[in-house]
């Protein structure tokens, strides 16, 4: 896990999965996103928009039982502590450093698709 995710599990029996996205990385990434939308300044509430978008069309089985609370400097998913739920904010997890660190394909939805994205 990269230092920008983490995996929190709660003493209410929630589980979440933050994104620091004032790191050095997802700063990186999303001033590139940025360059490429100027609607998309990446802060927790657009990461909220992004995911918004990509989770439903391209990883929908994790936005099964997923609330969201973002804030400017942190984007976060909330799962009730199921051991599916415990499941999907590993794979959640996975797929934001996957996303980051491999930011090519992040740009690519971007650029094709970033105007179907409601952003804040």
């Amino acid at each position: 896990m990269k230092d920008y995710v983490s995996i929190m599990e709660h003493e209410n029996r929630d589980i979440s999965v933050c994104l620091y996205v004032e790191h050095s990385k997802p700063m990186e990434v999303g001033a590139k996103i940025e360059e490429i939308n100027e609607n998309a300044y990446m802060n927790g509430y657009n990461w909220e928009s992004f995911f918004n978008y990509y989770l439903p069309k391209y990883a929908p089985d994790l936005i099964v039982n997923m609330d969201t609370d973002p804030e400017a400097g942190m984007y976060v998913a909330n799962y009730t502590q199921t051991v599916e739920n415990t499941q999907r904010a590993n794979k959640f997890a996975e797929l934001i450093c996957s996303l980051i660190e491999e930011e090519i394909e992040l740009y690519r939805i971007i650029t094709d698709e970033g105007e179907e994205i409601e952003w804040d």
